[in-house]
């Protein structure tokens, strides 16, 4: 009999450690292959963590809400192997496929009875900032004012630690530049209204886009797009297309060669800010928003998307979007986007103003596509046509992003997709 090491898998290049919500083992318990062992919550996304072998759970090392390191050893499995510990447990590392999952009630609840308040946050906090918080009366309230300064703002040990030095020499009470304090007005309840708690994604998500709107001035350009060439090649092509290599033809490819094209023409809506630097990204990786089954969104990203053609994005975004829905998605694969498409259309919603993605300068969503009628100019005079046109509305952060920028950026989008050749190859 040989004991087994659980190791806090690798989850991704950008994730360093992560939290255990969920035991679903107890020590002692016999277990098969593929058995829940525990759920984990990380800043991207919540995982649950099967066993790689069959064994008994001999040691748990890690109780709820401790953060681990990836590579830490969580747990032992008594096992009837002989193999060499060290191989297998590095095996179950590198390899283990991560599903994410929304997270548990239980864990939401246990979240907060661990905090010295009952008040909600809308950010995470790592048992260490929680016990400094305590350990010198700091309110949650006060917390959640304190900026961060790890990845998506969240705070470390030094973020709270140089705050309590800077409140204890002034002695005033710390009011934090960009968190404003926002006055609420008062609400009231009925007694038929219904209280929907808020999930631990949809906290994520809310937080996110204040944190946008207050970093970020936005600007939104609107231009209306002809796209009848690319609605009568794709609706001559698309059986064409999936018979020859199985994947549905949607628009969403078509948008993002042009969105990948015009980002490599215009490098400067291509970036991200960082203080008053400018940080140019050297890889076009566009993300597309996808609704998920339970209400929520999320990003997934194609990497080095101007380098991919037609059919190399329609089998990244078909994958994507899929596995997304079901929450099949890694890390990596929601991490480093360098800009962002969200398809209003989808919904039959024909305009909208989109919340930038941050660290991102720039989101573009992409309208409704209808019939109109419009004026075309021929050799013989002006006639009324109908014509398949779209909006495509542009945000962008006017920090680096001036209107003359953002203007001919939206409008090299529009051009590419009204010059679309009706008699492309497939």
């Amino acid at each position: 009999m040989s004991e087994f090491k659980v190791l806090m898998p690798k989850m991704g290049e950008s994730v360093q450690e992560a939290t255990i919500t969920k035991w679903f083992v107890k020590e002692g318990d016999t277990i098969e292959e593929d058995d829940l062992l525990f759920e984990i919550a990380t800043e991207k996304v919540d995982s649950e963590i099967p066993s790689p072998v069959d064994g008994v759970i001999s040691k748990i090392l890690y109780g709820l809400d401790e953060v681990v390191p990836v590579g830490e050893i969580v747990a032992y499995i008594k096992t009837d192997d002989e193999e060499d510990e060290t191989d297998s447990s590095t095996d179950f590392v590198e390899n283990t496929t991560i599903s994410t999952e929304a997270v548990s009630d239980d864990t939401k609840n246990s979240e907060v009875e661990v905090l010295s308040d009952q008040t909600e946050t809308t950010r995470f906090y790592s048992p260490l900032v929680r016990s400094i918080a305590k350990e010198e009366n700091i309110s949650i309230a006060e917390l959640e004012t304190i900026p961060g300064s790890g990845e998506n703002g969240r705070v470390q040990k030094n973020d709270i630690l140089n705050y309590i030095e800077n409140k204890s020499k002034s002695n005033q009470p710390n009011v934090t530049p960009s968190k404003p304090v926002v006055s609420k007005a008062p609400l009231s309840i009925g007694a038929e209204d219904q209280i929907v708690e808020m999930g631990r994604v949809r906290k994520l998500i809310a937080d996110h886009m204040v944190n946008s709107a207050q970093s970020a001035p936005h600007v939104t350009s609107v231009v209306e797009a002809d796209v009848t060439n690319l609605v009568f090649w794709r609706k001559k092509a698309k059986d064409a297309f999936m018979q020859k290599y199985g994947e549905k033809l949607t628009y969403m490819p078509m948008f993002t060669e042009a969105v990948a094209t015009a980002l490599r023409e215009f490098p400067m809506v291509n970036a991200s800010v960082d203080g008053d630097k400018i940080i140019l990204r050297s890889k076009v990786n566009v993300g597309i928003a996808v609704s998920k089954p339970d209400g929520n969104l999320i990003v997934p990203v194609i990497t080095n998307a101007d380098q991919k053609n037609l059919v190399g994005l329609t089998s990244s975004l078909n994958d994507l979007a899929n596995r997304a829905r079901n929450n099949k998605l890694t890390p990596d694969e929601i991490s480093g986007g360098t800009f962002s498409i969200t398809n209003f259309g989808s919904f039959r919603n024909i305009i909208g103003t989109p919340i930038i993605n941050q660290p991102q300068v720039a989101i573009l969503a992409t309208g409704s596509i209808e019939k109109k009628p419009a004026v075309l100019e021929t050799p013989t005079g002006d006639v009324i046509a109908i014509r398949h046109k779209m909006f495509l509305s542009l945000s962008y952060d006017h920090r680096i992003v001036d209107g003359a920028l953002g203007g001919a950026f939206l409008r090299r989008i529009a051009d590419l997709l009204e010059e679309f050749d009706i008699n492309r190859a497939i």
